[in-house]
């Protein structure tokens, strides 16, 4: 049985860079022409080798990145001003985008909305904690005060 090196993940077989042992056939048929692998050869193992330890030290870099930006948006705290009433209930809402704006203007980093993480839109004023997914496993939490305009 042959062996290959995959070029992407492939589902029930494998990760990218990993030297996987497939049938003829399924090498052949399915995984060259889709270039979803390539043959292993000694010379094109040593390169994945290599490839493969860049990619684990690029990810290792960028845990390292986004939990030092952990740490620093978690002794954040936002200030945002809305309309609001009275009672104190906002007339609008704050929404992830207005927090991510406040984040930009606070700390000059630039978040994606779709990371905040909000049950529901704040629609009152007081002090709220937001969630931020920055990657797998590493979550900051900022303090949000929403005041009166």
């Amino acid at each position: 049985m042959p062996e290959a090196i995959l070029l992407k993940d492939v589902d029930n077989l494998g990760h990218k860079g990993a030297l996987v042992v497939v049938s003829k056939g399924y090498l052949r048929n399915y995984l060259l022409p889709r270039k979803l692998a390539q043959a292993a050869t000694a010379s094109s193992i040593a390169a994945a080798e290599i490839a493969y330890e860049a990619a684990a030290a690029e990810r290792a870099q960028a845990t390292n990145d986004s939990q030092a930006l952990a740490d620093l948006l978690s002794s954040t705290t936002l200030t945002i001003t809305a309309p609001a009433g009275e009672d104190g209930r906002l007339f609008g809402s704050v929404t992830p985008q207005d927090i991510a704006d406040a984040i930009l203007e606070a700390r000059a980093v630039e978040i994606d909305k779709r990371k905040i993480r909000l049950e529901a839109p704040i629609k009152e004023t007081g002090t709220h904690s937001v969630e931020i997914d920055l990657a797998v496993g590493i979550r900051a939490t900022v303090t949000a005060i929403v005041a009166e305009q």
